[in-house]
């Protein structure tokens, strides 16, 4: 039997804007960080903007960030953004993306977010959009701490890389798949698959998809995640409060894959 995978960038493609920033004057609040570096986050915005930042950029915002974050305690993180969490933070996705998943189940495919975000917000999302597999971010920990190293890079050609080992590890058929996603740099990813779709593409990623003739998809109707999909469980809540630090502090790529079994 033949298997079809959907593979999905994760932001700007799934999610229509960045709630991470909600965290910054909480990490302040709590000593983690200084006004300063609270201003650089916001206007980086690193996590959310990697589409639209060139690699010299990118290079420098991940080295910046990877620096601020190193050494940060996680019990400190986890507390100070699961209670921000609760009350601020409510990530907005495309109902459009989430209608998009939610086909692909039907049609028997399996649906894998493939984000240079980080693994602690990536997998809870994935969880609660129902994917079957990740590819994203993660921090190294050593003795309850970050420690700032970066194992894998999940940008562009990684990106691709990750795309055909779960192919050979999963046995998808890439000619029968699909690729979504809002950015230039992904083109490796989209070029892997069948059926590329840029999704609210920019402009260099539009011009590629005219000349290739992959489809453009427009999504407008960002909603409330919680309000969308079920509420996740206690475990996933801490989970993701640790990737909102990370996504604000980090932009440190690691990729990783998680196998998460229908209907768990």
């Amino acid at each position: 039997m033949t298997r079809i995978a959907a593979f999905f960038d994760l932001d700007k493609t799934i999610i229509a804007r960045s709630s991470t920033l909600a965290f910054s004057k909480h990490f302040q609040a709590g000593g983690l960080i200084t006004r300063a570096a609270m201003i650089r986050s916001a206007y980086t915005q690193f996590v959310y903007v990697v589409g639209g930042a060139d690699h010299d950029q990118m290079e420098k915002m991940r080295k910046a960030l990877s620096e601020m974050v190193t050494g940060w305690n996680v019990a400190t993180v986890k507390e100070i953004v699961a209670d921000t969490l609760h009350n601020v933070v409510d990530p907005l996705v495309y109902e459009e993306a989430v209608q998009l998943i939610e086909q692909h189940h039907a049609q028997g495919h399996d649906v894998i977010i493939v984000s240079a975000s980080g693994t602690e917000l990536v997998e809870p999302i994935g969880e609660m959009l129902g994917a079957d597999h990740v590819v994203a971010t993660q921090m190294e920990i050593e003795d309850g701490r970050y420690t700032g190293e970066i194992a894998l890079y999940a940008y562009r050609e990684e990106k691709a890389r990750a795309v055909k080992q779960l192919a050979e590890r999963f046995g998808y058929d890439l000619e029968k798949s699909y690729a979504y996603s809002d950015s230039i740099t992904d083109t490796p990813m989209l070029e892997e698959v069948g059926h590329a779709f840029a999704v609210n593409p920019d402009k260099d990623l539009r011009m590629v998809a005219k000349e290739r003739g992959w489809e453009i998809l427009v999504f407008n109707k960002p909603v409330a995640l919680r309000s969308r999909v079920l509420s996740p469980s206690t475990p996933t809540l801490a989970a993701l409060a640790v990737g909102g630090a990370v996504a604000i502090a980090g932009g440190v790529i690691w990729a990783g894959t998680k196998r998460r079994p229908r209907g768990a």
